[in-house]
């Protein structure tokens, strides 16, 4: 077996090394799911869905079973010797403070913080370099630590906030609204607002987009069609708010909205899945002027960045699929009017604004190059970034001489840079006091083939001196899809891993957005195989160059990363040793009925599509591809609460794969109560969780921990 070393006290290390050669840990029996005769039928061609019945996750026979498949996991997961040490190591690595970069409203500087382990980060404020004092506490809001705070908004003054409350996780929100000074509550709880900011207009009132609530089945699966957006005039019923834009009129299943700086131009964006949109603006200095469609198609992306008087300044990516900025007048806003201030380049182009200046951000494979320009387009200069890594921030309001960025990547825990806007220098701020030293380790990009031959980035991370002699244990993570970048970023967790000789590697895969539209396109609908093509890849270079074998290898990826666990998992069972697909899409031929997934189809296609985009899912989707084989050890996990990737698609995979699985190795299914889809967990579940992963992991791959 594999020795890794741990500083315990003698008597823990003689136990742990004995439990573990005595025991040869196996699961509970599973428990006996029961199967429906349940069938659809697709152009012709029955498809069988036995477990249909999990779906239901109001159904007193879903919840037991839930029962049942969790006391199976903790049983298993009770017995593994170190995984106590493994969560008490990880509870003293998280026991630092960390800070969010300071922004001003008002009079009032804020800032985010926790003190180590609390379950939620605490908002503080404080006025010039006067004494700090906790503004809001979201600890207090729930005695479990699981109603989280999910944003914040203030007037242009100060004078008053509207901030959203998450509870258990849920997409669903509610929006309180108080006075800055005494944080006294201003008028009725907003309630049921889901996929939304708060664009408040002078202190009269603001905008929010929601859907209409289901009336049939689950609260928390049932379909959301249509989003709205509306205007809450405060102090008024919810029931009396104006309907803005959506509803029957022009129904869009997705539609956000803000209002520049000044407050002059209402912006709004709708769409009819994630990736491209119409946009429309609204003149609301000039009483009755109505919403001005500027662009009408969802071809590609657009996004107001800024004005200055009638004069816009847009982030798109029409004809330029890497993204540009160009400007337009506001009484004639048509793309045939754009003018480019900044082009496009063949890096990846996003952009903020603050202290009357554009900062181009800018992806170059997969990590940050920021420069700083002028309002009419001209060049400053190119800011320096301590390394190569992951840079965000930058905007601030107008009037500001500094502003701050974060700076991150793998082996460079997140510091927070002061930024002088007019001088250009860069000073810390905050330096994160994570128990961790950089100079131990290193972090190396790498480029791959893939089996049609692309070249695809990689970013390995090790601890220095490690040798590669393929018995190092390795997460390989991905995500692949959406147009999401996965760009450097530091992990506390992942120090358990590294620290003791372990590898942590990510792909940029196809489907994402490292490399611009061009690059998501290639990993969309009916070439959804590149992405799990480009993943097999990675794993297969990894292997071949001796960073890990077969037996020490472990997948990784949540959400749409899920389902490219799960495809992965199904197309090459032999790969790795270990699977950890994480609330994962994992039926392709339902996804579209729950919550709001008919938006996921300019990605993945829908079985409804045609003939052969019905095979095509047919044949990938993971829930449907099992087959009798020998997987991989397998912990699937979910959340009761995850209103985005419905827990039914991790119940039906789980399932069946517990079915199917012909081999020694374990399946589990780990169901977080009281979370959602990842975003609002309290500390204490993060840590969790992340203990039961590892110790999974170093127990199927044979690891001593000494």
């Amino acid at each position: 077996m594999k020795k890794i070393t741990f500083l315990f006290t003698i008597a823990a290390l003689i136990n742990s090394y004995t439990f573990a050669q005595q025991m040869n840990i196996k699961p509970l029996p599973y428990p006996q799911t029961k199967k429906v005769d349940t069938v659809n039928t697709y152009f012709g061609t029955p498809v069988p869905d036995p477990y249909r019945w999990l779906e239901n996750d109001r159904a007193d026979d879903t919840k037991e079973w839930v029962k049942e498949e969790n006391k199976v996991t903790q049983n298993y997961l009770g017995q593994i010797p170190y995984r106590d040490a493994i969560r008490q190591r990880l509870e003293v690595l998280w026991n630092y403070e960390k800070y969010s970069a300071p922004f001003k409203e008002g009079k009032y500087t804020y800032f985010y913080k926790n003190d180590g382990l609390q379950s939620q980060a605490v908002l503080w404020r404080q006025i010039g370099d006067g004494a700090p004092e906790i503004f809001l506490d979201p600890n207090k809001f729930s005695a479990d630590g699981t109603t989280s705070m999910q944003g914040i908004d203030f007037t242009k003054d100060g004078s008053m906030a509207a901030y959203q409350l998450s509870e258990g996780g849920s997409d669903w929100r509610k929006v309180i609204v108080i006075k800055t000074t005494d944080k006294s509550i201003v008028g009725d709880t907003l309630m049921d607002l889901k996929f939304t900011g708060i664009a408040w207009k002078g202190n009269e009132g603001f905008y929010y987009s929601t859907y209409d609530k289901p009336k049939v089945g689950s609260q928390l699966s049932g379909m959301t069609q249509y989003h709205k957006l509306y205007y809450h005039v405060l102090g008024t019923p919810q029931s009396q708010d104006k309907l803005i834009f959506g509803g029957e009129q022009a129904p869009r299943r997705y539609i956000g909205a803000y209002l520049t700086e000044d407050e002059r131009f209402l912006v709004i964006n709708a769409a009819e899945s994630t990736t491209g949109n119409e946009l429309y603006i609204q003149d609301l200095s000039k009483p009755g002027s109505g919403i001005v469609n500027v662009v009408n198609n969802f071809d590609n992306q657009h996004n107001v960045l800024d004005n200055v008087g009638s004069k816009l300044y847009i982030l798109t990516n029409l004809y330029t699929p890497n993204f540009k900025i160009v400007t337009v007048d506001a009484d004639n806003p048509k793309p045939i009017n754009w003018k480019d201030l900044i082009p496009g380049t063949k890096n990846v182009l996003t952009a903020s604004t603050g202290g009357g200046k554009i900062f181009a951000e800018y992806l170059k494979d997969a990590t940050s190059f920021v420069q700083q320009y002028s309002m009419d387009g001209k060049l400053e200069r190119t800011i320096a970034l301590p390394s190569v890594g992951t840079a965000g921030g930058f905007g601030t309001k107008k009037e500001e001489k500094e502003t701050y960025y974060t700076f991150t990547n793998y082996v460079y825990p997140p510091t927070i840079f002061k930024y002088d806007i007019v001088t250009g220098q860069s000073t810390v701020y905050k330096k994160a006091g994570v128990q961790f030293d950089p100079t131990q380790f290193e972090s190396k990009q790498v480029f791959y083939k893939s089996k049609d031959g692309a070249k695809i980035p990689m970013l390995i991370t090790y601890k220095k001196g490690t040798v590669m002699n393929g018995k190092n244990p390795l997460l390989l993570y991905a995500y692949g899809g959406f147009g999401v970048s996965l760009t450097p970023a530091f992990s506390t967790s992942n120090i358990v891993l590294m620290e003791h000789g372990g590898i942590y590697a990510v792909p940029n895969l196809r489907g994402g957005g490292e490399y611009g539209e061009n690059w998501h396109k290639a990993g969309i609908k009916m070439k959804k195989q590149n992405v799990f093509d480009d993943f097999i890849a990675a794993a297969e270079y990894l292997i071949a160059n001796k960073y890990t074998s077969k037996d020490y290898l472990a997948i990784s990826g949540g959400s749409n990363g899920g389902l490219l666990i799960g495809a992965v998992m199904t197309q090459r069972p032999d790969l790795c040793k270990v699977a950890f697909p994480a609330v994962g899409v994992m039926d392709m031929l339902r996804y579209n009925q729950f919550t709001a997934g008919a938006g996921w189809s300019y990605d993945y296609g829908t079985a409804e599509d045609s003939k052969e985009m019905f095979e095509y899912l047919y044949n990938y989707s993971p829930y449907h591809a099992l087959k009798p084989a020998n997987y991989p050890a397998t912990m699937v996990t979910t959340a009761d609460h995850d209103d985005r990737v419905v827990p039914a698609h991790s119940f039906k995979f789980g399932a069946r794969l517990q079915e199917y699985q012909k081999g020694p190795a374990p399946v589990l299914i780990r169901i977080e109560t009281k979370a959602g889809h990842g975003a609002g967990q309290s500390t204490a579940q993060i840590i969790s969780g992340q203990a039961d992963k590892w110790s999974f992991m170093f127990q199927n791959m044979g690891l001593d921990w000494k």
